[in-house]
């Protein structure tokens, strides 16, 4: 059996560090998972890529929200793209859709062209279109790597039947990897049930404040931070072998 490829969608660098050490084969770099993610830093970028020795993905996405997006935010997604590939990122993770709920042939052609030689990858908006069939075809069209996706679901776990035929429907033309939910005790379950061969989790665990003090948190800012967690993603890693 061929030994699946995970990815780790990483919050900062120490989370992305994390992910490396626990043994996994790429990075999806973000900020705010909380919000479903969003670009992260240049700073953040930069020394990623500089301290990791897997492949770095960026996403892409200038806000929270929907992914409909005006000139002016897609200016800014064109911008970062060319910030990633000038730090040697080797690819990016970006999506847009039109007020239909289509995939954005337009932006995501302008992104494409933005990110030649990169890697890319078409991000969860894919759970939002109307016909993920279709979908499915326009991407593989206008050339990505690959596609996130839990199947529509809330969880890849609850849309395992509809990723089984969209990796069928692939036919290797484009690699469809589940992402949302995934862990140490239903990746292999999924596996077999999708015939996936990437996968996406996050792995991630809220630490404990460093802080010695510890003021009444009446402001909602004094808890700990989520990171990767190393035991975690090293489990994910072992099941799929």
């Amino acid at each position: 059996m061929i030994v699946a490829l995970l990815e780790i969608a990483a919050n900062s660098v120490a989370s992305a560090f994390a992910a490396q050490e626990g043994g996994a084969g790429r990075v999806e770099l973000c900020a705010c998972l909380e919000e479903g993610g969003v670009t992260p830093s240049h700073g953040t970028i930069a020394l990623a890529r500089e301290g990791l020795s897997i492949p770095l993905y960026v996403l892409i996405r200038p806000r929270a929200g929907d992914f409909l997006y005006e000139n002016a935010e897609i200016e800014a997604m064109l911008d970062d793209i060319a910030h990633c590939r000038d730090l040697g990122c080797e690819g990016v993770v970006v999506g847009a859709l039109t007020a239909e709920g289509e995939v954005d042939r337009e932006a995501c052609g302008l992104f494409l062209r933005a990110a030649e030689g990169m890697g890319v990858t078409f991000h969860r908006a894919f759970d939002l279109v109307p016909d993920r069939h279709e979908a499915l075809e326009t991407l593989i069209e206008l050339g990505f790597e690959r596609v996130l996706t839990s199947g529509g679901m809330p969880s890849a776990v609850a849309g395992a039947s509809t990723i089984a035929r969209l990796v069928s429907q692939a036919g290797g033309r484009i690699v469809v990897m589940p992402g949302a939910g995934i862990e140490p005790g239903n990746v292999v379950a999924l596996r077999e049930a999708t015939r996936a061969r990437e996968f996406h989790a996050s792995a991630k665990r809220r630490l404990p404040s460093a802080m010695r003090r510890v003021p009444g948190d009446a402001l909602g800012m004094g808890a700990g931070e989520t990171r990767t967690d190393v035991e975690t993603v090293r489990a994910l890693v072992t099941a799929l072998a």
